[in-house]
Parts: C-alpha cells; structure tokens; sequence
C-alpha cells in the first residue's frame, strides 16, 4: 500500500495519506474509535467490507449471530453492560430491515448504537434492485441521525459524526448505509481524526445556574421530599454524584427499571421501584410528597399512570439532558437542563444537610405491607409450585446480588426487576421504553462480550425465548458463558394477566406450547436442566453458576401467579392494588 507525503499550503506540516478502500477506511476508523467487537451477518452488498475484516481479525472480534434482530440487541447488551459503542453489520435489504426492532429499541432507551449496513450500487439506488430497501428513509424515524455514503471519501468523516452522536448528550442509535462502490473504491486519506463538535448540534444544554438555585431552595424548604431517577445516572456516569447529592439531602429515592442499580438496592434511602407493578410505597407517596425531584427520567405512561391525577400537589424539579422531556408529560416548577453529572454536584453544594426520619418511615411502613402482603408469599412460599419471585430470590443469595441480570419483557422481568439485586452500576439489562420480547437472550450475549469478568444471568419467559432462541447457535459458535434461567408457565404470561383480570378470564391465544428446551440446548452443545421441585431448585442454581461455560435452567412455576402490587391501565398511581 503506498503512502504518500503531501504538503499542507496552509500549515506547512507534513500530512501522511495513504490509498485505502471504503471498506478498510471503515474498519481503520471503528479500530481509531476504540471498537473491539461487531455483531454481524455477512449478505452481498456488505461482502466488500467482510473481505477487507479478513485481514483485521485480530483487532476486532466479529460475533457472528443467527439473525439480525439479535446482532442489534446483542450490540445494546454490549453497549449497557460496557458504557461503550455497540456496533452491528448486515448487509441491505432484508439484512437492513431486521435491524429495525433492535433500532427503535435503542432509541427509546436511549442506547448507543453504530450500525453499518451495505447497500446496492449507487447506480442502482431507485431501481429496485435485487435486496434494494431504502433503509434510510425506513430508520428515519427511530436513529438519533442516519446518512447514507456514496462516495468512499465521505466515509473518515461520516463515521466520526457516527460516534459522535450515538454516544455524546443523550445517547442513540445511528446507521451508515454504505454502497457497494463505495466499499470498493480507492481513495487517498489522511489519518482518522475522531469528532468533537458538530455546527449547530448541542449534545449538553447550558446550565443556568439560578435554576439550580431554585430547585436547591424547593428542596431546602420541602417537609416531603422523594427522588425519582432514571437511566439518565447511569448515562452520564454520576452514580456517585447522585450518591453524594442524595445523602447530603436525606431524600427517598426511587427507581424506574432502566434506573436500577444506579444506587444499590439495600442503601437505605432506595425506597424501591416506581411504575406499574412497581413498590407499593414510591407508587402510593408520589401523590403525598410536596417536591417532587426527577433526574434522568422522562415519566413514562408505565411510571405515571393517570397525568391528570398524577402529583398534583407537589412542586415538580425535573433535570433532564434533553430539553425536550422537561414539560413533555408532567410540567415542572423547576426546569434543570444538563448533563446530571454537571448538574448533580451544583445541586448538592447548595442543598442542606437534612434527615426526613418520619417521611422516610412512611415508605419503610409501606414496604412492611408490602412484604406481608405479597412479597414474602412471593419469595418465601413453603409449598404449592415454584414461584417466580423465589427463584430470583434465591438468585440474589447465591451470586449476592452481584451478576448482571438481563430480562426479557413479561411477568418475568417484572419479577426480577422488583426482587433482584442490583449492588453495583450497569447491572440491569432489559428492555425499558419498546418492550421487546427476545431481547434477552442475544442482549445477554453482548452483556457478557462487554463485561466479561461478571456473571451474566439471563432470565427469560417461555415466549420471549422462542422469539430468538436461535441465538443459541451464537453461544455454541463463540464459546461465551451466558447463564440462562428460562422461568417456564406455559403461558404469555403478562397478557394473560390482563386477560383473568381485565376480561373476565377470557384467555384468548396465550397458552403457548413450548419444546424440550434442554433438549434444544443440548443440540448446540450447551448443558443444562429442568428443574420443577423446590428441594431441587437451589441445588440447580449452584450447578448452573458453577458450570464452566453456557447452562441453560429451565424452571417450572405456577401457571397462574399474578404480578402484584399492579397499578391498573387508566387508574392513578394512589390506586395500586396489593391483590
């Protein structure tokens, strides 16, 4: 390969260049970016950058998945678990289309996410060329920014933009469509320069310093005080900012599922988890504290439940890096613009050091309802089949609440969310805003290739199982240890719920059947067993944990079981039933 030495006319220093292909620009530019793995399938219109990985296997690991969707969620395990950029390749057409559910689930949980997907020859774009799909146009709507490249020399600075963007302010999902000429095509470039700044996008608001004051004297000046938070903590890595912010204040504080672990789950001011069949206590208080304090989070409909009756007595202080959240569903007293990481530590040096002992006893008398009425039921049941709540329970004593736990969506992830324990950060895996079934499985793969040195537990329903359970292949194929718990009750289990509660038990369509799922395993050379008895569960545990490699537990528990408490569709969140 030649390199060439040109003068710059304006510096006088001497620029290196050299000739390179689209394709190897990309990869030199991902290896720059600090990009160790890929999540991938090869197709025609992506081949170009696949020959050109032949030659960079030792710089990038290429994790080749059984389809698309799994490369996408894989990436986002990757993404969550590590704090870095998850990375996919397909190829165009249908390729380009699976992505689109792991896509628009990055969005909306605001992972960070570069997807490269080949594409038809620029001469043939408009044609309906064989696996042509204006992919661009398609991910529009659910990509923090897409571009399209047809000439290899736009390539060093589009995929600087990438990165930028997916993971500066509030993070997401971007996709470079790349035509094949444009893989091809040889083109003199100077070394790759990462980007720092972009005319006309701000990834951080300014900070106003006189709404920090505000919020500090609402706080100062509240007898009720309660914190939600978000995912937006773990974003901004302020884990300790929110500690110290929080402790100083002597607030409660609660948690949406994407919030957990952003403080441990036994510090004594993590009152527990808010929303829809969240903690009794944060669900029942929102409508009795007097300020409201909201950091990283964008009060979802799940967290809400009705607006209209939704904390109409408190002051609400809402800090946000997006603007946009701020007086989107809730208005706020006190909008706080910015990166929490900025935001948090001028709060805290302004707010008083204060205990709320009575305010703080009220959660802790509602937790104790809580516990007697369904919690220790749950967890500690003495006969009758397995539950779901004593199986993670029994998960927290045996990895002391230090794995990552990945969830599918369903009565499953429910259960863990509320009875797992997350000590540490980025611990919590599951898909938030878009609910997507068979998001664990592949996201448990990329958990693990992110954080290889925890235990990466996968709890996953029968149903959402056996939307990616091809992903076994991808297990088998790259040798990862992924531990899979599959909590097994024959039913789509959420929406039968809704069903016995909501129409009369009219279980329309969700008893599903279900394969020997060991067996099935066992087919991609991946042990495991099936586990029905309760003498016989912790001693599975064990021999799953202890597996050297992937294990598979398949856990049989009542058909039934209802997730409690519930905050019913269209009800306050005052309104939440313990049964």
């Amino acid at each position: 390969m030649d390199t060439l030495e040109l003068k710059d006319k304006q510096t006088k220093k001497s620029v290196k260049t050299e000739e390179l292909s689209g394709s190897q620009i990309l990869l030199k530019g991902l290896i720059a970016e600090g990009v160790d793995t890929i999540f991938g399938y090869p197709g025609g219109a992506i081949m170009p950058i696949y020959d050109a990985l032949y030659d960079f296997k030792k710089e990038l690991n290429h994790i080749l998945v059984r389809h698309e969707q799994g490369a996408t969620h894989a990436a986002q395990g990757y993404a969550r678990s590590s704090g870095k950029v998850g990375v996919v390749f397909a190829t165009s057409g249908p390729g380009a289309t699976n992505l689109i559910t792991g896509i628009a689930d990055a969005q909306i949980d605001s992972t960070p996410m570069v997807c490269i997907t080949g594409q038809v020859f620029a001469s043939l774009l408009g044609t309906d060329a064989f696996q042509e799909t204006d992919v661009i146009n398609i991910t529009t709507p659910i990509t923090k920014w897409n571009y399209q490249v047809t000439d290899a020399s736009e390539l060093p600075e589009v995929l600087a933009k990438a990165f930028y963007i997916a993971k500066s302010g509030r993070p997401g999902p971007v996709l470079i469509d790349i035509t094949k000429n444009a893989q091809i095509q040889k083109v003199e470039v100077e070394p790759y320069q990462k980007c720092d700044h972009i005319r006309s996008y701000r990834p951080k608001p300014i900070i106003r310093q006189d709404y920090i004051e505000k919020a500090a004297a609402l706080i100062n000046s509240a007898k009720k005080p309660f914190v939600l938070f978000g995912q937006g903590i773990l974003l901004g890595n302020a884990e300790q900012e929110f500690k110290a912010f929080v402790e100083k204040a002597g607030i409660p504080s609660a948690w949406t599922i994407l919030g957990a672990g952003a403080i441990a789950t036994d510090h004594p001011l993590n009152v527990g988890m808010l929303g829809m069949h969240g903690n009794y206590g944060p669900n029942v208080l929102t409508n009795d504290c007097d300020v409201l304090i909201a950091i990283g989070m964008r009060f979802d409909d799940r967290v809400t439940g009705r607006l209209d009756k939704y904390a109409k007595q408190a002051k609400v202080i809402h800090l946000d890096i997006d603007p946009a959240e701020i007086d989107k569903n809730v208005k706020a007293e006190v909008p706080v613009w910015g990166d929490c990481k900025e935001t948090l530590p001028l709060l805290t040096a302004l707010v008083e050091e204060k205990t709320h002992d009575e305010w703080l006893a009220r959660f802790r008398d509602y937790t104790q309802k809580e516990i007697d009425q369904v919690i220790d039921a749950e967890c500690n049941p003495t006969s009758g089949e397995l539950t779901m709540g004593e199986v993670i329970n029994q998960l927290n004593i045996l990895t002391n609440g230090d794995a990552i736990i990945v969830t599918d969506v369903g009565q499953h992830q429910m259960v863990a969310c509320r009875y797992a324990k997350f000590n540490h950060t980025r611990s919590n895996i599951t898909s938030g805003g878009l609910g997507t079934m068979g998001f664990a499985l592949p996201a448990a793969i990329g958990a693990k290739f992110g954080a290889q040195d925890k235990t990466v537990v996968a709890v996953i329903g029968d149903g959402g199982f056996q939307m990616t359970i091809q992903e076994l292949g991808t297990i088998m194929q790259s040798g990862i240890d992924v531990k899979i718990i599959i909590l097994n009750n024959q039913f789509l289990g959420m929406v039968r719920q809704w069903q016995e509660l909501f129409n009369d038990r009219r279980y329309s369509f969700v008893d599903i059947t279900s394969p020997d799922f060991v067996a099935v395993a066992k087919g991609y050379y991946i042990e495991g067993q099936k586990v029905s008895e309760r003498e016989n569960l912790v001693k599975a545990l064990k021999t799953m944990l202890n597996h050297k490699g992937s294990y598979l537990l398949e856990v049989m528990v009542t058909k039934e079981n209802n997730v409690f408490p519930m905050v019913p569709q269209g009800c306050s969140v005052s309104e939440i039933r313990l049964k």
